[in-house]
């Protein structure tokens, strides 16, 4: 007999929830070409210019061989690039492309309107509960 009692698992929890919002944000981008994990790597290079791929990686708490291939297809669209670290030549830093600035301003309503969504389906005392938790959480589970 099957066992249909929810599972105990903290991790696939979030992770069922990460995907369900991240479908949301996914087709409100859709029109922009964008996926969430895209518009946010192009929201982080315009406030990071010339920030690191070590740094990034750390900052989205994400490994750099993986943030290095969700930034490949943003440079194949000529949105960002790759450039040598002036302090350190082995190192690469990452800048947005007038291209990538001009493309995070058209989605940004995009954005707006599934960050809206969210919002009402969660409700706006549940959504900055929930903000603040995972913020909370983020840094107590930090190595």
């Amino acid at each position: 007999m099957t066992d249909l009692a929810p599972s105990p698992c903290t991790c696939l929890r979030v992770r069922k929830l990460a995907r369900r919002v991240s479908q949301i944000y996914d087709q409100a981008l859709e029109d922009y070409r964008l996926t969430i994990t895209q518009f946010g790597l192009l929201n982080q290079l315009r406030r990071h210019d010339g920030i690191a791929i070590g740094a990034l990686a750390e900052e989205l708490v994400m490994d750099p061989t993986t943030l290095t291939r969700n930034l490949r297809p943003l440079e194949k669209r000529g949105l960002m690039v790759f450039a040598p670290d002036p302090a350190d030549r082995r190192s690469r830093c990452l800048h947005l492309t007038d291209k990538g600035r001009q493309t995070f301003r058209d989605a940004h309503p995009g954005w707006q309107a599934a960050q809206a969504l969210v919002e009402r389906r969660l409700g706006g005392t549940e959504t900055k509960a929930l903000n603040a938790a995972l913020d909370h959480l983020l840094e107590r589970l930090a190595p």
